[in-house]
């Protein structure tokens, strides 16, 4: 007899299954469990094949259940993350004449500031209870995207804002390389496949602001429902709870992970490109307790889109008899601007 213990929502069941493989047991009756799978980044570094093979398929198949893995051995040390932390607590903390000051008009919020509640998730009228900044990529000049990619915006009152950040950008892109590179692997695509599209990406990292709440939200929270845009997103250890991600049975969990991991998700561009072999998880951030509006939330994503010319179109090796093509054939640049629209930043 094979035993096997399974964490849902807010419970545990033990099971005693006899006679059923694990992989028909989770397929038939299970589908995502509460604690999102953990896997280490240095597996994959090292100079041992099984080891690095173990983390394609360990990643592989998290990206393939429920679309979101907690990594541990990236790039990001402890004090970068504790200064980025505190540059940002510094930024926001700013007046909000001189935030505003940094909201450029014109490139749908893609450098500088974005004030409060002017994002909404698609397919919602509110906006979400959050304001942030994007850090951009940083290009030389005479590189292809140069005039493609808006200049990123320095705030003056806060030097160390503009280098810490770009540091942390340079380090959670340079992780996000590594993982491409285990999933293009997992695929059977070569290793490097996704590097020219990775690299030079039109990738943002996000600082963002969760303010205490003052008084009672009209259907509004922190981050509405809602599925990333880009290939993947890497967040590092948020500074409050409140992350949660849908499963297959519609139920809310929430996404824990340890202090020294980053929570990776798929991003709509790579669920589309595989037909939907990755999965797109729908999540969220809710408000806190009422016993606790009066505090802040503090959380850094970092989306790593492609290049703008990259071709979104499914994968030949993602379709088959059982999985026909879901997707018209559309560029990442296409793709991206259809989506900003959605979310309120641009206009038609």
């Amino acid at each position: 007899m094979i035993t096997y213990a399974f964490l849902f929502s807010n419970y545990s069941i033990l099971l005693f299954l006899r006679g059923l493989t694990a992989s028909k047991v989770i397929n038939k009756y299970f589908l995502v469990m509460q604690n999102i799978p953990s896997v280490d980044l240095r597996d994959f570094l090292s100079d041992d094949p099984k080891r690095k093979q173990k983390f394609v398929n360990e990643i592989g198949k998290a990206f393939e259940d429920i679309g979101f893995v907690a990594l541990k051995g990236h790039f990001l040390d402890d004090k970068l993350v504790d200064e980025l932390y505190s540059e940002i607590r510094s930024f926001f903390a700013l007046p909000l004449e001189t935030k505003y000051s940094y909201e450029i008009p014109g490139i749908g919020g893609q450098r500088g500031y974005v004030s409060f509640g002017k994002e909404h998730a698609k397919g919602r009228k509110e906006g979400d209870l959050k304001e942030f900044w994007h850090f951009g990529q940083y290009v030389d000049k005479d590189s292809k995207y140069a005039s493609e990619y808006p200049d990123n915006v320095e705030v003056k009152e806060l030097p160390r804002f503009n280098s810490i950040g770009k540091e942390a950008y340079q380090m959670l892109e340079k992780t996000g390389i590594y993982v491409l590179r285990a999933l293009a692997l997992h695929l059977g695509l070569d290793e490097f496949y996704f590097d020219n599209y990775g690299k030079q990406g039109n990738s943002i990292l996000r600082p963002i602001h969760y303010p205490p709440i003052t008084s009672e939200p009209e259907n509004a929270i922190r981050a509405a429902a809602h599925g990333d845009i880009n290939l993947i997103t890497l967040l590092m250890g948020a500074q409050g709870k409140g992350l949660q991600v849908q499963n297959h049975d519609d139920e809310w969990i929430d996404a824990m992970a340890e202090p020294d991991e980053l929570v990776i998700n798929v991003g709509d561009m790579l669920s589309r490109h595989t037909n939907n072999k990755l999965k797109s998880t729908i999540h969220q951030v809710v408000n806190p307790p009422r016993e606790l509006w009066g505090t802040s939330r503090y959380s850094v994503p970092f989306f790593m889109h492609p290049v703008s010319d990259m071709k979104l179109d499914v994968l030949d090796n993602c379709i088959d008899a059982e999985n026909p093509k879901l997707y018209d054939d559309i560029t990442a640049g296409e793709f991206l601007h259809e989506r900003l629209v959605d979310l309120g930043l641009i206009k038609k």
